[in-house]
């Protein structure tokens, strides 16, 4: 998962749901015999490049395999694969997120990869994030947390003092950012404000309440005002920009964020994106633990796959497929490529494998994940059916509230009644 995501749209998912979804036939021979495999995923123009990088090194051990891959940015990606899927086109080795894959699975679109990739090296917990009703349907790539990342540069121009991550609370946050702005001369805001799920998931967690509770959404109307709150005391304290320039770069990628581009000092992403912002802003940034509610017992952070790799249930090339997608997850020649784009790599041996290789900003990021393991929840089952669709519902009530076309009270009890149904199942 990443920020500012956008999700398929419904029309696209009824004509999933309602075609044929079990992909057919993704590979084919080449003219020269060789096999022929498809593999779907997304990313920025740097991940396109380590991703080929790594499919030449499997091609160079696998010199009877050809693999095609179908990229794409992240919001063209879903809408691109649901249509393919329906047409039962899909590619042999398919990219999910977590909030994607019982979709997929329960449509039988997925293999069943149990036995069929190494996994022994995978954390048992980070692993069981891509079962459904015990069958292995995904592997995850990595983990990250979502996380506060911090340009210390910025908030000591502003004549301020990094915060004390293990103490913080949300006035804290507010406070701080409004502070930044003030001294930034009207070029540098205090934070962006985000709408993921993780966060709205953590905020929640800190108040005692789960995500979701089955095939229902376990957040009060109480929790999602407060999380609102946040956002329109940060607005109002000029902590952040306005609500038109908020959804705007909102909706931009990681590599044109207010971090990224050094007009802003903070900001909510996964913590695999660090090396994206450290690299586009050209600036040492620091990872955070996101602040407290006041008298929390717990941060509400949890350890997440990144993302999961998937192989097709029709794919007329299921052991290369497989093959495929083991090459990706244990091979240490290719986790030397992506480091930790993909979260940090899964497998342990392959941590170990690249853990001096990695970059100043992937170390960071290693450190930083290890120094709050204690304090993480498990990683998450995969949620409903549906799921995929939050996001969008999550920003369009959240728009409606900082544009102050909707109170509060009134978009929570929308919000929760869409979601609901969207999951409903």
């Amino acid at each position: 998962m990443s920020s500012g995501k956008k999700t398929w749209s419904a029309a696209l998912l009824a004509t999933a749901v309602l075609a044929v979804t079990a992909a057919c036939g993704g590979g084919d021979e080449a003219a020269d015999g060789r096999t022929k495999l498809r593999f779907s995923y997304w990313g920025s123009d740097a991940r396109q490049k380590m991703t080929e990088e790594a499919i030449k090194k499997f091609e160079a051990k696998n010199p009877d395999i050809d693999v095609e891959g179908e990229f794409s940015d992240f919001a063209s990606y879903y809408e691109t694969l649901s249509t393919k899927v329906a047409a039962s086109d899909a590619p042999d080795v398919i990219t999910l997120e977590i909030r994607g894959l019982r979709e997929y699975a329960d449509r039988g679109t997925l293999a069943d990869l149990t036995g069929k990739v190494q996994t022994a090296d995978i954390d048992p917990k980070l692993l069981g994030t891509g079962a459904i009703d015990g069958k292995q349907y995904a592997v995850p790539t990595g983990a990250n947390v979502f996380s506060v990342v911090l340009n210390p540069s910025l908030v000591e121009a502003a004549g301020q003092k990094a915060p004390d991550d293990t103490k913080w609370t949300w006035k804290d946050y507010v406070d701080l950012s409004s502070q930044i702005t003030a001294k930034g001369g009207g070029t540098v805001y205090g934070t962006q404000l985000n709408w993921n799920p993780a966060f709205l998931q953590i905020f929640a967690a800190q108040r005692g309440e789960p995500f979701y509770e089955g095939n229902k959404i376990g957040v009060t109307p109480g929790t999602i005002v407060a999380w609102w709150q946040v956002m329109l005391d940060t607005i109002k304290a000029k902590g952040s920009p306005d609500a038109a320039k908020t959804a705007e770069v909102g909706a931009t990628s990681v590599d044109q964020s207010l971090l990224a581009t050094n007009t802003g000092a903070s900001g909510m992403w996964w913590s695999n994106q660090l090396g994206a912002v450290t690299k586009a802003s050209g600036k040492d940034m620091s990872l955070l633990r996101l602040p407290k509610a006041e008298g929390a017992t717990t941060g509400g952070m949890f350890l997440q796959p990144a993302m999961f790799y998937t192989a097709s249930s029709k794919s007329e090339h299921a052991a290369e497929a497989a093959k495929f997608v083991d090459f990706m997850i244990n091979d240490a020649e290719v986790g030397g490529i992506i480091l930790s784009d993909r979260g940090l790599p899964a497998s342990s041996k392959v941590l170990a494998a690249v853990k001096d290789k990695l970059p100043p900003a992937d170390q960071k990021t290693l450190e930083f994940v290890d120094s709050i393991k204690g304090e993480l929840a498990d990683p998450p089952a995969a949620p409903p059916k549906g799921a995929s669709a939050l996001e969008d519902i999550l920003k369009r009530y959240t728009e409606e509230v900082i544009f102050g076309r909707m109170t509060p009270d009134v978009a929570a009890q929308k919000f929760l009644t869409e979601a609901n149904a969207a999951i409903a199942g």
